[in-house]
């Protein structure tokens, strides 16, 4: 998969050529990458159900050079982890991996917006906490603090301290629970309802996360 210098490279030495901005230089290569991958759709971001801007501040590449990028290495025709495993060794990120691959798939016609690729839905819910990375993990994964705002019955599977949680639900349903440190006092924490069987069931699930969330901030806050 090209690397982000690559690109780098190739706008730097357009600007050099023409005398462009860097802005500039990157936007014509961009497009000439589009034009010679005429399959990649004009709505990425759309599709995708998230901005070119987001995308790119955490990842450094836009949707279009997502799209190219992963159409190279036969993505089409890859299962879902195997994909997320390859962006994973160009991001380094988690959440971000997931968010890519399922992105791209959304793009592809793989899965419609909520669904996985073997059919079944998942909810996606995401929040952000005035509070150090450590204490929400507490409140997560610590049986005690968990039940005050989150009484249901769940088995957790496996942690990674501070970063994520996996959970099996009392519907055997799995929860999936990402956690982004962004300072000295501020988590951002992403949830993924996944195995719901339709997209009703699946907007009932994000409901409740929104509900049970928003609990835990007026707990912690």
């Amino acid at each position: 998969m090209p690397r982000d210098k690559d690109l780098k490279r190739r706008v730097r030495a357009r600007m050099e050529k023409t005398g462009e901005s860097y802005t500039t230089a990157r936007s014509h290569i961009i497009r000439r990458q589009k034009q010679e991958h005429p399959s990649i759709p004009d709505n990425c971001a759309e599709l995708a159900g998230m901005s070119d801007d987001a995308v790119v501040a955490k990842t450094g590449r836009t949707w279009p050079e997502w799209v190219g990028a992963l159409d190279a290495i036969g993505a089409m025709d890859m299962e879902h982890r195997d994909i997320a495993a390859r962006v994973h060794s160009e991001t380094g990120l988690d959440w971000w991996s997931q968010a890519v691959t399922v992105g791209y798939e959304r793009i592809r016609g793989l899965r419609d917006k909520g669904q996985r690729r073997g059919g079944l839905y998942e909810a996606n819910k995401s929040c952000t906490f005035n509070v150090p990375a450590a204490d929400l993990f507490r409140h997560f994964v610590d049986d005690d603090r968990r039940r005050r705002w989150l009484d249901s019955e769940l088995t957790i599977r496996r942690v990674t301290p501070n970063r994520t949680v996996r959970i099996t639900w009392a519907d055997h349903t799995s929860v999936e629970i990402y956690f982004t440190d962004k300072g000295p006092a501020k988590t951002s924490v992403q949830i993924q309802h996944g195995k719901q069987p339709s997209k009703q069931a699946a907007e009932s699930a994000k409901a409740f996360w929104s509900e049970r969330l928003a609990a835990l901030k007026k707990l912690l806050e």
